[in-house]
């Protein structure tokens, strides 16, 4: 495989994993793990240059989960 297909193949892939995740969805990759989304709580901040205290707004960040098959490699 070229290089520059391998390349083009990799975009392909972030650009559907994303799209799915956008969606809501969840990417179970057999032996390798999970990829999926999670709601970060509202919560309160501090800058710590001026000590103001602000609201962070909830929103959804990927996240993603190891099989077990991976996690016993680094064992």
């Amino acid at each position: 495989m070229a290089p520059a297909e391998a390349a083009a193949n990799v975009e392909t892939f972030v650009n559907v994993v994303t799209e799915r995740l956008k969606d809501g969805d969840q990417i179970n990759i057999s032996g390798f793990g999970v990829l999926e989304t999670k709601m970060r709580k509202e919560r309160l901040s501090v800058n710590p240059k001026t000590g103001q205290r602000f609201l962070v707004p909830p929103k959804i960040q990927p996240a993603f989960r190891p099989s077990s098959k991976l996690k016993d490699k680094f064992k």
